[in-house]
């Protein structure tokens, strides 16, 4: 029996998602941390904390036709401690993709899209917080319209501050394609996120960033800002974060540029 790539790629990702999902339910809370200190470390890319956040993007008015988007970004971070000044943390991006009229009138793609792991290794202490790493496209797509069909890969890094309540900083990652279906065109694509962000002692938070992807192969742009607040939440022992903003498509390409959109996140908190 043959395999395909994307179907192993897609075994392997469902593969980590069951591995994550064993880890959770055997995590136990052994220390209380503040909800402040629960709500920086969500602002923080690289922070040693288990979360899975659910973050759904719908996107309405999408070029001439009208078209919707909507999308549901899967999120694990899994930090792992390696040594005690180095840490290594793991992310991974498994979109889910429901879209109508973009590809034609009348039409609908319905299926993952590919997926982003991204990997960080960081210091455990550090007055300013930073990470380097590797990133990966894995083509997971269940769609030809949903999936670039490539395997890429790419540097990644990450760096932030933290004061009084505020959190700012940037992440940044460039992705080449190294292998996959050749009738595609290579991918050649920067992802750039800028953010900036303030957390109360109750828990409750505001925070706005640009989302830029640059695809150097088409040259074409897409900018994004996302304004948006949030709370934390507890159901039992049970640690929960809700973030809700809209989405301003500020640039895009000719005929893909959104009227608007809304963002809403819920995020699993697991504590060590």
């Amino acid at each position: 029996m043959k395999f395909s790539l994307r179907t192993i790629l897609s075994s392997f990702v469902i593969s980590q998602l069951f591995f994550l999902s064993n880890i959770l339910s055997q995590e136990k809370v052994e220390e209380k941390i503040s909800t402040q200190e629960l709500a920086k470390k969500l602002a923080n890319p690289v922070a040693s904390l288990i979360s899975v956040p659910f973050q759904n993007n719908a996107d309405f008015g999408i070029g001439e036709s009208n078209a919707t988007r909507n999308t549901l970004n899967i999120q694990p971070v899994v930090p792992i401690e390696l040594t005690e000044n180095i840490k290594l943390i793991t992310r991974y991006i498994v979109p889910v993709i429901s879209q109508y009229n973009v590809t034609g009138v009348g039409e609908e793609e319905i299926g993952l899209s590919d997926a982003v792991v991204s990997a960080f290794l960081s210091p455990v202490d550090s007055k300013i917080v930073w990470g380097v790493g590797s990133v990966f496209l894995l083509p997971t797509g269940t769609d030809d319209y949903l999936s670039a069909k490539k395997f890429g890969v790419g540097p990644t890094a990450v760096m932030l501050m933290q004061t009084n309540g505020w959190t700012f900083g940037g992440l940044v990652n460039q992705i080449w394609s190294v292998a996959g279906d050749e009738e595609r065109s290579d991918l050649s694509q920067m992802f750039l996120q800028p953010f900036i962000g303030y957390s109360w002692p109750t828990g409750a938070g505001m925070n706005v960033n640009a989302e830029l992807t640059q695809n150097w192969e088409a040259n074409s742009t897409v900018i994004w800002i996302n304004p948006a607040i949030s709370t934390i939440s507890s159901f039992g022992n049970q640690k929960v974060s809700f973030s809700v903003g809209p989405k301003f498509n500020i640039i895009a390409s000719e005929g893909t540029k959104a009227d608007f959109g809304v963002r809403a996140s819920v995020t699993l908190i697991f504590t060590k």
